[in-house]
């Protein structure tokens, strides 16, 4: 079956076609046939798009929306037979949060879109371009081609009531549905996946702990393929330092910043999430990048990136209590995938628990798949690129096998 993959981001459309091939053996095997990426939506949006082994196209063209940017998508397929609409089997959307509803991925019909909608006010960044994408794939197909609603919040529905449940009263975390959803959910439960194709061991007897580091971040402890606890809550705001948003904060920061600066709660919210952060502590920048790079002659700098890796071995120990040790720990996202420095910094002092990188492989894994800890690590570490449109692929061809 060839499946489409429609992963709409607040300003971009990513999108992959993955043939998944049933087999005797457990599982199932899956091939990409073209990807592409539709970037910086508006008067100059960016295209690149390519065929499996074949060199990128890149243009830049006017797509002022979601609704555009999947029309075109629609027709570079059309001017390629072996991934043309006509030789599609289903598609499958990435939909940011599925609230308390929306516990797995679920088939869409009028009444799911109705509810996917309903979860807008929840993630107004996200939920809404899904929609729109969605709204669009379906004008251009029609009902005939089945398409899924895959979810970034349903991996983490497995939490536990006493790791998802705030200590508000209780009667208004059921009437406002506020709880800890986390975020992140296809990466991590990506990579749970992947640790067992790459050790060879069943999932159900793996614990790891997975740290997703990019602009967003997020840490999530995994036991036998199910999430145990996450660093991100109610919104994406809670949890580590980010590229722009604060990370954990005493909530009554609130009230006194919007009381000293004259501010309203919408404009803290924004500060909080998009002038704090790696930005907010250097004053320079929220890309780890220029940072690490600057920490050796910049004071500031180099507090930004001292606090954004003590928060994330701090939470690193955390879950190692949750999870009553691990087998591995696994580093994702433009910053776990890019930086060995600051993989480096992350882990340590973190011996005590058999963790040890290798300094040669550290440096030497970037952008790429590999082990980073050292041969006689107890704990060992990883780097793994995501790919969340498999996921999104195998989870769409499993609910139409159903």
């Amino acid at each position: 079956m060839k499946v489409l993959v429609l992963n709409c981001g607040s300003s971009t459309l990513k999108f992959q076609v993955i043939e998944v091939i049933a087999s005797r053996s457990p599982g199932r095997r899956e091939q990409s046939l073209a990807r592409g990426l539709i970037d910086r939506l508006g008067d100059h949006a960016v295209c690149t798009f390519a065929l499996a082994g074949s060199l990128p196209g890149r243009e830049t063209i006017p797509i002022p929306d979601h609704e555009e940017a999947v029309r075109q998508v629609f027709l570079w397929l059309e001017q390629n037979p072996a991934v043309a609409p006509r030789e599609l089997g289903a598609v499958g959307h990435r939909v940011v949060h599925g609230g308390d509803r929306f516990r797995s991925s679920v088939l869409i019909d009028d009444e799911v879109l109705a509810a996917i909608e309903a979860c807008n006010d929840l993630a107004p960044l996200h939920n809404p371009q899904s929609v729109s994408g969605i709204r669009a794939a379906r004008k251009i197909l029609g009902p005939a081609i089945p398409m899924a609603a895959v979810f970034d919040t349903s991996f983490h529905h497995t939490l536990p009531d006493y790791a998802s449940t705030y200590a508000i009263p209780y009667e208004l975390s059921l009437r406002h549905r506020i709880r800890r959803y986390g975020f992140h959910g296809l990466a991590h439960r990506y990579l749970s996946l992947r640790y067992g194709e790459v050790t060879q061991r069943p999932v159900e007897q793996t614990k790891i702990i997975t740290l997703h580091l990019g602009n967003g971040c997020s840490v999530t402890a995994i036991r036998s393929g199910r999430s145990l606890e996450t660093s991100m809550g109610f919104t994406p705001l809670e949890g580590l330092v980010m590229g722009t948003r604060s990370g954990d904060l005493d909530p009554a920061v609130v009230s006194y910043l919007a009381r000293k600066e004259g501010l309203s709660l919408g404009e803290v919210e924004a500060l909080l999430n998009e002038r704090s952060g790696l930005l907010g502590i250097s004053g320079l920048s929220g890309d780890m990048r220029e940072l690490f790079d600057r920490s050796r002659s910049d004071a500031r700098a180099r507090l930004a990136v001292e606090i954004f890796c003590y928060r994330a071995r701090k939470y690193l120990g955390a879950y190692l209590a949750v999870l009553g040790g691990a087998d591995a720990v696994i580093f994702s996202g433009g910053i776990g995938e890019n930086a060995p420095g600051v993989r480096a910094q992350i882990c340590e002092g973190m011996e005590w628990c058999g963790l040890r990188l290798d300094p040669e492989l550290n440096g030497r894994v970037i952008g790429t798949e590999g082990r980073i800890s050292s041969a006689e690590a107890r704990l060992e570490a990883f780097v793994m690129p995501v790919d969340e449109e498999r996921v999104i692929a195998l989870e769409t061809a499993s609910l139409l096998a159903k």
